[in-house]
């Protein structure tokens, strides 16, 4: 199963949970990749959420190049997780007859709240975004795997 993280410029929230997902899972169905509405040509991750990456999985990110959301992305994920209702609706807008696999990953996961962009903020910001991440990417494997009969 691929699952499409979705954020705004993809430096941020959506590259941090691909790596974090892949990082974690145990399960070799399961494959995360990720991308953003607006993503700047020639961008990569910020520098701080490459930072928090690697001080708490070890992962170092930091010449991942950002990747603009494409419709090719969208047919092959078979579940789309954005970071905000904002970004789930424009992604809904964009591919309509996708938009019956695209939730917000808190959503999909049964809590309430978005994840907070941490863009411009210092590090410990980029930090509290890797934690609620974390937290939320463990229920979704776990939700991912009942849902398998894993």
């Amino acid at each position: 199963m691929n699952i499409l993280f979705v954020c705004a410029g993809n430096t941020c929230r959506s590259c941090m949970a691909e790596a974090i997902f892949n990082h974690i899972n145990d399960c070799d169905r399961f494959k995360a990749l990720s991308a953003g509405v607006s993503a700047a040509k020639g961008s990569c991750t910020s520098k701080n959420a490459a930072g928090v990456v690697e001080y708490n999985a070890g992962l170092d990110i930091s010449k991942r190049a950002a990747v603009q959301l494409t419709e090719e992305l969208i047919r092959k994920a078979q579940l789309v997780l954005a970071m905000t209702r904002g970004i789930k609706n424009h992604v809904a807008a964009l591919f309509p007859d996708c938009k019956d696999k695209v939730f917000t990953l808190n959503e999909y996961v049964g809590v309430k709240g978005e994840i907070s962009d941490p863009y411009g903020g210092d590090i410990s910001v980029y930090n509290n975004t890797f934690i609620d991440l974390t937290e939320k990417i463990k229920l979704l494997l776990l939700k991912l795997k009942e849902d398998s009969s894993i």
